[in-house]
């Protein structure tokens, strides 16, 4: 399936995205672990196995940074899918603050690593602003804010006046949360995917995965030109292929719709009246926006459930104009501004807005890093640490717990126990 529909910015952008960056696997090579995806997530997990001194290969079965990746909007955000007080009725008051401050750790990981590897990919940190433009969200808003405070997280209350201050978005209150960032997700890919080969790991493009054969010892992945043999596998493509077929029925594949405009003028942004802040707002699916660092604004939402091929362009067409004329009601200066790019992306979700994250019983040798909703670039980098903990058996349990496979399951035996 289509990664994405339209040509996304970031891809448009990166001339250097048209030229082939690595080779195609050939003949046979061995690892210590074999990571299958070259996006975000599995760039993220080579730079860091590959500095902790694992024998990495990356196989990416088209272009690395061409999937599910150039068609974020990119925003680091450590809010989840679910509000805290929706994880707190899943799994308690403890798991979900734990969660959460988890999240803010991710993206603090990642914004160091870019930091520090001079990643050039428009890194820059943000402030979020959660809204609504509904009178009768407002006190579950200020609940969920009083939840966030309490955890200890950055956030304050915005008030209908301080909103349109800060947004000029006429609304009933927001929640503004510090220590969120945003990035050029293609480049960010790029960048960590070459920070991995200078610390020796292997990557191939071209070169998707065929067939996983497993045993005690490890593993055998075949590809239409090669073979590797790795002592691990990890499945770092978003969501379940065909090829695990009994974790499918564990996601919700979903189709998200962006919109760039043209670069405004500093008085066309002035008119605008957001200030660069990411933007959300409480509806069901909500609706998100944000500034580039070339002044455009990217305008995203309409989330769909996956649609069958035949009808996807249609929908295209459809969503962009309804996302268009949300943002023009809710921004009304938009009306005069020219949208340049428009994209549709494919995503996974899952039941409470989680990703899943380590082994699974059915798959020996096998760890897995899927699932992530809108907070992919902060789970996925969040992934390879916890993975990499797992890899080297350094303990953190507690933590990989909340991301297991088996949590619904133990959830519903902890219910049954009480």
């Amino acid at each position: 399936m289509r990664l994405h529909v339209g040509v996304p910015l970031w891809v448009n952008q990166d001339s250097a995205s048209k030229r082939r960056r690595y080779p195609a696997l050939r003949g046979a090579t061995a690892a210590d672990v074999a990571v299958i995806g070259g996006g975000m997530t599995g760039a993220g997990i080579a730079y860091v196995f590959a500095e902790a001194g694992v024998n990495v290969v990356v196989l990416e079965s088209k272009h690395v940074g061409g999937g599910s990746t150039a068609a974020s909007t990119a925003l680091l955000m450590q809010e989840t899918d679910e509000d805290l007080r929706a994880l707190d009725k899943r799994y308690g008051r403890a798991r979900a603050e734990r969660i959460w401050h988890l999240g803010r750790t991710g993206v603090r990981d990642l914004v160091a690593t870019m930091r520090q590897l001079r990643v050039p990919c428009d890194l820059a940190m943000r402030d979020s602003v959660h809204f609504t433009t509904d009178q009768r969200r407002v006190d579950d808003l200020h609940a969920e804010y009083r939840r966030r405070r309490d955890a200890g997280l950055a956030t304050m209350w915005l008030d209908a006046s301080s909103l349109r201050a800060g947004t000029g978005i006429d609304g009933e209150g927001a929640i503004r949360t510090r220590g969120n960032a945003q990035v050029d997700p293609h480049r960010g890919c790029i960048g960590l995917l070459r920070a991995a080969a200078r610390r020796r790991a292997r990557i191939f493009e071209r070169s998707a995965a065929h067939r996983i054969d497993a045993s005690g010892e490890g593993v055998v992945i075949h590809t239409r030109g090669g073979i590797v043999s790795a002592g691990r596998v990890i499945i770092a493509t978003g969501y379940a292929t065909p090829a695990f077929a009994p974790l499918v029925g564990r996601f919700q594949m979903k189709h998200t719709y962006v919109l760039a405009t043209r670069p405004l003028r500093a008085h066309e942004r002035r008119a605008v009246g957001l200030g660069d802040v990411l933007l959300l707002d409480t509806r069901e699916p909500y609706h998100y926006a944000r500034w580039t660092g070339d002044r455009r604004l990217l305008l995203g939402g309409e989330d769909r459930p996956v649609l069958p091929p035949s009808r996807r362009r249609h929908a295209f067409t459809v969503s962009r104009a309804r996302l268009r004329d949300y943002y023009v009601k809710l921004l009304p200066a938009l009306h005069e501004i020219d949208i340049e790019y428009a994209w549709e992306g494919l995503f996974a979700r899952t039941a409470d807005g989680l990703p899943f994250i380590g082994p699974h019983r059915r798959y020996p040798r096998h760890l897995f890093a899927l699932g992530y909703g809108g907070n992919g670039m902060t789970f996925g980098f969040l992934a390879a640490r916890l993975l990499l903990d797992t890899f080297l058996e350094r303990g953190n349990e507690e933590d990989l717990e909340l991301f297991a496979f088996g949590r619904f399951r133990k959830k519903a035996i902890s219910c049954r126990s009480r």
